[in-house]
């Protein structure tokens, strides 16, 4: 098991923070907010989900997956405030040391700068804190925004997956992204 301290800062306008029971209200009052504008670009979640003891449930499993090196997730604040969520799920070791990289900004949020600034904070993450080598994504061809949110972090295009997912009925390609991560957070040249 890898653990690394609950909150990551830098000289960036926004912190992450591993979320708590404590994060529970303001957490769903966000995921509430969102819920249509995130619907737009991934699949709905369960109807029940969006209730307080889901959304303390779901903290409670976030905590326990990262007890267990499986994923981590983080809340994304901008002077205290939720802005976004940003996660490392699908942890495989011991060989491969990879994630899978996730991450939405809340509408009202976008055009600040905060996905690059958090992607920038949970790769340093995961190089020194939980000895992660290479961590991946995926986009939709549509959202230019996350493609230039992963390129000016060092993630570089792989390959496409032609109609790889399937969001209200309709297939979507997927653009694969890598991002190879060497000591001290620095990247490494594809």
């Amino acid at each position: 098991m890898l653990t690394g301290p609950d909150f990551f800062e830098d000289n960036l306008m926004i912190e992450i923070q591993r979320p708590t029971l404590d994060d529970s209200e303001e957490l769903l009052a966000f995921e509430l907010e969102n819920r249509a504008y995130f619907e737009k670009w991934i699949n709905a979640r369960d109807e029940n989900y969006y209730s307080l003891s889901s959304v303390k449930h779901a903290i409670a499993e976030a905590r326990s997956d990262a007890h267990a090196d499986k994923a981590y997730q983080f809340l994304i604040k901008r002077d205290g405030i939720i802005v976004g969520r940003v996660n490392l799920s699908g942890v495989t070791r011991p060989y491969f040391n990879k994630a899978s990289l996730g991450y939405r900004i809340g509408e009202r949020f976008g055009g600040n700068g905060y996905a690059s600034d958090a992607v920038d904070l949970i790769l340093k993450t995961a190089c020194a804190d939980l000895g992660l080598w290479r961590i991946e994504a995926t986009v939709r061809p549509e959202n230019q925004a996350s493609s230039h949110v992963l390129t000016r972090n060092g993630f570089v295009k792989y390959g496409t997956a032609r109609r790889s997912m399937q969001l209200h009925g309709v297939w979507y390609d997927l653009m694969h992204f890598e991002c190879h991560l060497e000591p001290r957070g620095h990247t490494l040249s594809a």
